[in-house]
This record gives C-alpha cells, structure tokens and sequence, in this order.
C-alpha cells in the first residue's frame, strides 16, 4: 500500500439541516430532497466502485428509511456506518435540550456527557452496535476521552476543520463565532490533554486517530479563505476556480489539489491522504454560490470519477474510516514521527512554496518566498489543557495559540517596522542591512537521521558593492521540540567581514489581538527582565529565551553566535525578540531554536 492515496469517502444524511432550518422553515420537502441529495452521493461512489463511510446524524437516527439504507449499503457495498455528533438541531434535540446551539464542543461539559450518550444510545438502539467512527467540526480533548471511555468501539473522527479561525470568522461577516486555528492537516491521533497535538507518547494517547473535517490547499487556505480551497467541490465552486467550455464546467485545480496530497508520500515515507466530508446542503436543487445544481451535481460525480480512476490505475485506496484509523496506526509506529508537506503553488502558477511541519511538539510553516522565513508557529509541547464551551474562559474559541502567525500578528511586511511576527535573518555589512525575507528562493527536502532536512537555493545580497551568497539549511529533529538553522555563506568576501543576526519576533495568542504581556519573563545569559512594555533589552552569552506562562512555554534561541540579546516592546507593538549575532568573514552562523514546556 506504500505510495498509494489513502482515500476517505464520508457522506452525512441530514434530514433537519440547519441551513435549511433557518432559510427555508424546514418545510418536508426539504427533508426529501436531502435525502434525495444523500442518495445521490452515495451513488456517485458506488457507481465509481468507491465505498464510504456513512456518517449518521441525530436527526437521521428517527428516520426508519435512513437507518435501513445506511444497513442496506454497508452490506452491499462494504460502508461503514458511523456516527456523527453534527446535525443536532432537529425538533427532537431542541425539544430535549430547550436550546437553538448545535455545536457540541460550546456546551458544557455535562452538557457534551449527555447529548453524547444520547446519541450513541439511539445510534446502538438501532444498529444493535456502537459505531466505530464519529465526528464533528471539532471535538474538545474532553469530549473524545469520554467517548473512548464509554465507547471504546470507537477508533476514528473527525476532529477539527483545518486553520477555521478568524479568517473564517471574517468571510461569514464576522458571524461564525467559532475558532479552530491550528491543528495538523493530516491524521493525527489526538493528545488526551488537547485534541490539536499530536499524542507524544502511549501515556498520551487518546485511543482514537483524528482526521480534518476537509483536506485543504496548504498555501490558498493559510493565505486567504479556507472554504474557497479544499477537495470539496463546493469550495472550488465557491472559491470561482473553475471555467467553461464546450464540455461544460471544468475544474482542473480541484484535481491538481488531489494530486498535490499524492505528492506527498514524497515526504512521509510513502503515506499520503485525502478526504471528502460533505453534507447534502450545498448540492440542493437552487443551486448556491452562483451555480446551478447542474455544474454542482456535475462537479461531485466528476470528482468521483477521478478518484475511481486513480483506485483502477492502483495508485488510491479506498478506506472507510476505521480502516483508515488501523492502517494510520501501521504505518506510524513512532508517536515522535513528523508529518512533512513541501507545498507548491497550484493556483496562481508562482514559484511560491511553504514548507510544514507537524510533530507532538510543535506545528510550524517556512515561506521561501521570503527566504524560508517562519512565518506559523504552533507550540504543542506546551500541552495546553484546554477546555472550550460554556462555562469555561473559550466557549467558541478552540484554536491552539501560535507563538508566530504572519497573518494575524503581520509578519516582515507591517507599515510599524519590526510589528510582526516572523522568524528570519538579517545580514549587515558596512552599516547597510538586508534581510533574508526579501529573498525569494526554492528548497529541497531530505529525510535524515533523526528528522528532516531542509536546503534553499543560495540567494545574493549585495551591500554596499559586497556580494553575499548565502545559503540556508534547516533540519528539524523529530519529536524534541527542536530546530537547527544554518546560515552559510558560499562566496569569497576577499576577508571582508558581515554580521548575521538570526532573530525571532514573537507573540501569542489565537486571533490578531495581543493578551496581556506582563508575565512574560526574557532574558539573554544570565541577565532577564519582566515584561513592562519599555522597550528594555538584555545581552548575554550562550542563548536568549522567553518563557511565557498562559501558554506554557519557554522558547529558546541559541548557538554559535557572538551575543545573543532579548528585547521587549511596547504597547503600540506588543511583541518580543530574541536574537543572536556573529560577525565573520567566511562560515556563517548556525542557531537552534527550542521549544519547552515552561511548567
């Protein structure tokens, strides 16, 4: 199965859908034509020679048809019939629970016990088992432990919606009042503290592997609106990536996309996946996002056929999602193993890339087009417990908090020189500075021992008449929370010497507003300050560090270098740095970057 699409088919019939609820009274003939719609799914597949995983909601559960359909094609066309906590808010659950909410993870938590237990008890009273597979948008650390402890049946969900925080927040009109920023992208089996890291260890597992509710464009999705970018055609439809021709609608991104999750087996030793989770709302008769239901019907048995095209020519597996759960687990036989995606630009045609990286300690995500930049920064090590809901201090905001994020906390690019959150490098020489992230480049990667290695292309700075090639090397060490960054020059400078400062502007947080800094501890050597917003620095020798406690981390920057300085901001640009300088005629300067769990 080596180098071959692990494939997730997963289909939800929805007989209250609440898009319908709310915009067209859930009148009966809605009802009828989402199962219509559900049916239709189910066929595109199947005529494909494709199976599913047929994920029954609350509201599908009082459905006698459904039920017997859901039986009807798990023995004949081999799919699994799961559960989903999605499609609560039927005439049944408002009665029970008096409440218009429909997300499980922003009830409390008894609240969550009980709906859960609800609907596993209906699920087993009428298939006379327990499902092996459930999901939602998002499922909270609390959530899934107490499904594997009284549903033990239970090996895989659906977890979280890959990078729907505030960008999400700000196409729906500043209405989806529901974060879920910074989680992997492929499967993961879900720490029992916090259900967006990675398990470290058997202690820490969960019991269950985890998939994103979508497979996203890695580069669209972080840069803009992920519900424009994913191998659903309703994104691609949405996201008018699309055009027409004598044959119709055509689509040749939504297929690029697939092929771009095959491409990477490349980097994770022959595993790749990809994964559909659709609802029947968007495929209605009226047609959505300017196009009518024959380009959207189109669009689906399109995307079918390419996957079953792909199944005939041995390159893609078609797994339900227990089976996916099992061969997940085989071919990750170490908790430290990093997930690796070097993804290219296959919307716009540009030499873009980002690299990223996903391990129990930490997510993050270099740009070459800015040098290889860090440009996300995702602190897992910090196992932040993190309870979401009513009752507690997140009751829609589950996203897990970056230490970096370029688009929310600005980046290189600010209009306040040094505002943003990046890591990168600046070369001086003769009192003229250039920084590496005005220097677009291309990379290489390479597995290694003991993680995996980075190399960009040399790129050129000249300063004051100085040529300075340099190249840079990254190799991350899985499973330690820990990077090396290389930074060598490789032309003569005839003894002319240049100063490197590796630096990191860091903050933290979920969303583009900074919490209080104030228990923020730098420090450089042996010298250290509190955060007060002065714009104060230290300098010493060995590294330079920040602990800050609401996120349960202290970072560490160290290395070969001369000095190594922390600096604090202040109010106006609420941010911190650590930084190491070398000044040197020939080598570089080599760094290490360290993230540790501050408690």
């Amino acid at each position: 199965m080596e180098s071959k699409l692990a494939l997730n088919i997963i289909h939800r019939p929805e007989l209250s859908p609440e898009y319908a609820e709310r915009a067209l009274g859930g009148k009966r003939d809605v009802r009828d034509e989402s199962l219509d719609i559900f049916l239709f799914q189910q066929e595109s597949a199947h005529e494909c020679g494709l199976k599913t995983t047929i994920q029954i909601t609350y509201a599908s559960l009082f459905s006698d048809k459904i039920v017997e359909i859901a039986k009807e094609h798990h023995e004949k066309y081999g799919d699994e019939i799961g559960l989903s906590l999605l499609g609560l808010p039927c005439k049944q659950f408002k009665e029970k629970y008096k409440t218009e909410d429909f997300c499980i993870w922003m009830f409390d938590e008894e609240t969550k016990k009980q709906i859960v237990d609800d609907c596993f008890g209906l699920f087993h009273e009428k298939f006379g088992f327990y499902p092996e597979s459930t999901g939602s948008y998002f499922l909270d650390a609390f959530t899934i432990n107490y499904i594997k402890e009284k549903y033990p049946s239970v090996k895989c969900a659906v977890a979280t919606c890959w990078e729907e925080g505030p960008k999400a927040y700000h196409t729906c009109n500043n209405s989806w009042y529901t974060f879920m920023d910074g989680g992997p992208w492929n499967p993961w089996i879900p720490s029992k503290v916090n259900s967006h890291c990675p398990a470290s260890d058997e202690e820490d597992d969960s019991g269950i592997v985890a998939i994103p509710h979508l497979s996203r464009d890695l580069m669209a999705c972080f840069d803009g609106n992920g519900s424009n970018f994913g191998t659903h055609p309703q994104n691609v439809l949405r996201g008018m990536i699309y055009y027409e021709d004598e044959k119709g609608t055509e689509y040749p991104y939504l297929y690029n996309l697939i092929d771009q999750y095959r491409h990477l087996a490349k980097y994770n030793r022959g595993f790749c996946y990809n994964m559909v989770f659709v609802g029947p709302g968007w495929l209605n008769k009226a047609g959505r996002w300017e196009s009518p239901y024959e380009c959207l019907a189109k669009s689906y048995k399109d995307m079918m056929k390419y996957y079953g095209k792909l199944k005939e020519e041995g390159k893609c597996v078609d797994m339900t999602m227990s089976e996916l759960a099992d061969y997940y687990r085989e071919t990750h036989p170490d908790y430290r193993r990093a997930e690796c995606a070097l993804w290219k630009d296959i919307l716009y045609g540009s030499d873009k890339e980002y690299f990223w990286y996903a391990d129990p300690n930490m997510r993050c995500c270099l740009d070459f087009n800015q040098g290889g930049a860090m440009i996300d920064l995702r602190p897992y090590v910090g196992r932040i417990e993190q309870k979401t809901g009513i009752g507690t201090e997140n009751v829609y905001d589950a996203s897990y908090p970056y230490l970096i994020q370029a688009n929310y906390r600005a980046g290189y690019f600010t209009h306040y020189a040094g505002a943003g959150t990046v890591k990168s490098c600046k070369v001086s020489y003769h009192g003229k500075t250039a920084d590496l992230c005005l220097c677009r480049t291309m990379a290489a990667f390479e597995r290694v021992e003991g993680g995996v290695k980075i190399t960009a292309d040399p790129v050129t700075v000249t300063l004051d008449g100085l040529d300075i090639a340099i190249r840079s090397v990254f190799f991350f060490e899985e499973g330690t929370g820990r990077m090396m960054t290389r930074r060598k020059i490789v032309n003569d400078l005839r003894g002319e010497k240049v100063t490197f400062e590796e630096y990191l502007t860091g903050g933290f947080g979920t969303t583009e507003y900074q919490p209080d800094m104030t228990k923020v501890t730098l420090g450089a050597g042996k010298k250290c300050l509190e955060y007060a917003y002065r714009g104060r620095s230290v300098s010493g020798m060995g590294s330079s560090y920040a602990v800050l406690p609401p996120v349960s981390i202290r970072i560490e920057l160290g290395g070969d270098a001369d000095e190594f300085l922390a600096e604090e901001g202040i109010a106006f640009s609420p941010v911190y740095h650590l930084k190491a300088r070398k000044t040197t005629a020939k080598g570089g300067i080599e760094t290490w970057l360290k993230l540790l769990k501050a408690d």
